[in-house]
């Protein structure tokens, strides 16, 4: 201050220096209230933008697994068929329904498979089960277990397992096959 009670230059430029430091953090408060109320669209765009962010700062959190419990039909056709080997396609209906590839091995007692489901929506699903021959002949039924050991898609890493029924028709070698009480993880 001088003499005359005025404020020197330098004392007026810390007043405004103070006030702009007033200003700056009532800004940041507001700024963060607003921040706190658009907190939604923040997470749909950060949704949007995770692709970009993985590559930019590491790897995102593990995403939520998900379970279901499986009954699935499915009524396939032969598509292939060498000796003790059966190649089978057609359509599955319940909790997946889709299409299916199965590969069959038909022994005299038990019944080996692998297999890829492709569910409506995309992605897939593969595994094996064996089953023993409950009755040979013209209806050769058979029961069993299937386990689920993986998948593409949104199915990538699933895994699992059930009970699987089946009869195949010998003579055009159709194939009914039942999944029960499955549990499917992905």
């Amino acid at each position: 201050m001088t003499q005359q009670g005025r404020p020197t230059r330098r004392a007026v430029g810390r007043g405004i220096a103070s006030a702009g430091a007033v200003l700056a953090l009532a800004a940041a408060g507001a700024l963060a209230a607003t921040a706190l109320a658009s907190a939604a669209p923040r997470a749909l765009t950060a949704r949007i933008l995770a692709p970009a962010a993985r590559t930019l700062s590491g790897p995102l959190p593990a995403r939520v697994a998900r379970t279901v419990s499986v009954n699935d039909t499915g009524h396939l056709e032969r598509i292939h068929a060498s000796g003790n080997i059966l190649v089978e396609a057609g359509k599955i209906s319940g909790t997946l329904p889709g299409t299916a590839t199965v590969r069959l091995n038909v022994g005299p007692e038990t019944v080996t498979a692998s297999f890829t489901i492709k569910p409506h929506g995309g992605g897939s699903i593969v595994g094996a089960g064996s089953a023993k021959i409950g009755s040979p002949g013209r209806y050769t039924s058979f029961s069993g277990t299937l386990s689920v050991t993986g998948g593409t898609g949104r199915f990538a890493h699933a895994h699992g397992a059930g009970k699987l029924y089946g009869v195949i028709e010998r003579r055009y070698d159709l194939l009914t096959v039942q999944t029960r009480e499955g549990t499917l993880h992905y």
